[in-house]
């Protein structure tokens, strides 16, 4: 008799993302939160200082995402490098940057979110939220897509992924599917990966 060894189905996308969302607002209010969010700005600037981006495109945090704005902002001081906001629509559903001049935003893109009404544009380098993550690089968003769409159509982008180390999921928690883009780069307050 031949006995395979079954692994278990990867939990729900939806419940995942809850469980997520949960522990991350726990993390934000908890005590960590201060040195873990020093801990990555610091590392990020360095990437990102490493990677001469000609245009960084960002994004505006929501839901306990780590606010990458600040610390790009203050180590920008007198670059040239420009930025761009990720601007969303919903029919049909898709992404684009917009250039962004780094003052308070009071636009807000299709789905509610801080975005620029600058011109679209065209980043080198992404930093891209991500609620969870896998070793091999693939994210776990909110599952709209747009990121992925995005990534999808520019493979030529260097893409980092930013997250809390707590989101990392192992493959019996996430499995990526055929549309799921991996990231070039993984950064947390534990490094990169």
């Amino acid at each position: 008799m031949n006995v395979y060894a079954i692994e278990p189905a990867a939990p729900p996308r939806t419940a995942l993302r809850q469980n997520l969302l949960a522990r991350r607002a726990a993390f934000v209010a908890g005590p960590d939160f201060a040195p873990a969010r020093e801990t990555l700005a610091l590392q990020l600037v360095t990437l990102v200082t490493k990677l001469e981006p000609q245009c960084l495109g960002l994004y505006w945090p929501v839901r306990g995402e780590f606010n990458a704005i600040e610390p790009i902002l203050d180590a920008c001081t007198g670059n040239t490098m420009r930025l761009a906001l990720p601007f969303v629509r919903k029919l049909p559903p898709r992404m684009e940057y917009r250039a962004w001049n780094g003052k308070a935003p009071n636009h807000k893109d299709e789905v509610g979110i801080n975005g620029s009404d600058g011109p679209t544009t065209l980043p080198d380098v992404v930093l891209v939220p991500c609620l969870g993550f896998s070793a091999q690089g693939f994210r776990l968003g909110y599952g709209g897509g747009y990121f992925d769409r995005w990534l999808g159509a520019h493979p030529q982008v260097t893409s980092v992924g930013v997250a809390w180390s707590l989101g990392r999921l192992d493959h019996l928690q996430f499995r990526p599917e055929t549309h799921d883009i991996a990231l070039t780069l993984l950064i947390t307050e534990t490094g990169v990966e």
